[in-house]
């Protein structure tokens, strides 16, 4: 695959949604840096990742992948990246115990930064300036200093995503993923919503279950397993220039390994045949994810997977689906087919999210909780009609009590949207609205159980 490429070989192809930078040599020196610097992830976690995900390609598993819309330098802080990977615990707890498959949790935390842009430039009371295109490229403030882009921010969201991944690799391994203390991830602000007291009694039995493995013989404090979880980070792979100056070749192997993330992905508006971004992405030998919307056609789908994986490597792609509620039953199962029959191992998951903004009637961007529902149902379906497997889920969410999602069962009106809007980018799921959707999710793979044991 990484013959005749280079890490910078991608500067001979179409590059989309770049930013322009003024300082030509600034941009360089910025590049050289981050060269030095240490690799984020290592090569042999994106291995063990690539291994999970080749589990679920063959139907015995699981992704969980979710995390912010777009990390920002002004809302970094422990309790932030602490909640968020507290709810993604409780979400992937209640999907193992209802489908007793393993979940392959992957954050879209560390380095989710950049953001596509529908405009190069925006108004704003006759002033246009550049848009912005998220905190490692410029600054969200409508003025001048703050929308100029600025390369030095590359080295600030390399900083802030070194000290993300030391808390999470310290919550991950430090006992607070230990399974005996499921009935501290509840966040307080939930209270005791129908879903939290859900939540609890699935907490209650995983402790039975300890208890009766301890009582047989099996101390849980020394079974790595229960003590601890793997958890990997991703990030859309968009800003080209970052992504080439952490690329490292494997002392081991001689592979090359993209060590900003232990997964990225390539997103609906930079996958097209002769793309940079696909260019760059085929040579690194990380896991790959791809969005796949209403304009991807099945030929362009077949030839992206034999350029980003002509040697049909299980665990090597994820496709993420992302049509809309009203869309995803009518488009994806022509895809779905194309692959199948083709014999691509692919991981098939869903992001419910990306095809369902509308802006209320209080001008804030939303997503409906029932429609992004009706996606994963419609998501589902299609996979149940064409025998293959609905292997995952990829939504932005945070830990945060934020309202930017209506309806759910907290019930959030288009009233309420102006109480806790945060996002420097698109609405989010909160904690409650996530754990919801695990249950929701959680009864579908049961389902899906049922009738594959009954198949059998």
């Amino acid at each position: 695959m990484a013959k005749s490429w280079t890490p910078d070989g991608w500067k001979n192809f179409e590059a989309k949604h770049l930013p322009v930078y003024e300082d030509e040599n600034a941009l360089d020196t910025a590049v050289d840096t981050l060269s030095s610097y240490p690799p984020l992830v290592f090569a042999g976690e994106a291995r063990a990742l690539k291994a999970e995900l080749a589990e679920v390609t063959h139907g015995r598993g699981f992704l969980l992948q979710g995390g912010d819309c777009a990390e920002s330098f002004a809302e970094f802080h422990p309790n932030n990246i602490r909640d968020t990977f507290r709810v993604l615990l409780q979400m992937a707890a209640v999907l193992t115990f209802a489908s007793k498959q393993p979940v392959v949790k992957v954050g879209r935390m560390a380095g989710q930064f950049a953001k596509p842009r529908s405009a190069p430039t925006e108004t704003i009371g006759g002033k246009e300036l550049p848009s912005y295109l998220g905190d490692i490229i410029n600054g969200i403030d409508f003025e001048d200093a703050q929308r100029r882009n600025d390369p030095e921010r590359m080295i600030r969201a390399y900083s802030q995503s070194a000290a993300t991944l030391n808390l999470l690799r310290a919550f991950a391994g430090g006992g607070y993923a230990n399974l005996r203390q499921v009935h501290k991830w509840t966040l307080d602000f939930m209270g005791r919503s129908p879903w939290a007291d859900k939540f609890r009694d699935i907490a209650d039995r995983i402790g039975e279950a300890l208890d009766f493995m301890e009582a047989c013989g099996i101390d849980p404090e020394n079974a790595p397993q229960l003590k601890s979880t793997s958890f990997y980070t991703s990030h859309e792979a968009l800003l080209l220039p970052y992504e080439q100056a952490l690329t490292r070749q494997d002392s081991l192997t001689g592979d090359w390994y993209d060590t900003s993330a232990h997964m990225l992905w390539i997103g609906d508006r930079t996958r097209f045949d002769g793309s940079a971004h696909v260019e760059f992405l085929r040579g690194v030998q990380n896991p790959i994810g791809m969005k796949c919307g209403p304009s991807l056609e099945p030929d362009a789908l077949l030839r992206m997977l034999d350029t980003l994986n002509p040697g049909r490597e299980a665990g090597r792609m994820t496709l993420i689906s992302r049509y809309g509620h009203d869309k995803v039953e009518a488009g994806l199962p022509k895809l779905v087919r194309a692959v199948k029959r083709e014999g691509h191992p692919v991981v098939w998951s869903c992001d419910p999210m990306h095809g369902n903004v509308i802006k209320s009637d209080s001008g804030y961007k939303t997503r409906p909780f029932d429609r992004i529902l009706s996606e994963v149902k419609g998501f589902f379906a299609v996979h149940r009609a064409e025998g293959t497997h609905a292997g995952g889920i990829h939504v932005e969410m945070t830990g945060q009590d934020v309202t930017e999602c209506t309806g759910g069962a907290v019930a959030i009106t288009d009233e309420r949207l102006a109480d806790r809007y945060h996002t420097h980018c698109d609405p989010r799921l909160n904690a409650a609205q996530s754990l919801e959707l695990s249950f929701l999710l959680a009864e579908m793979l049961n389902l899906e159980a049922q009738r594959q044991a009954d198949a059998a």
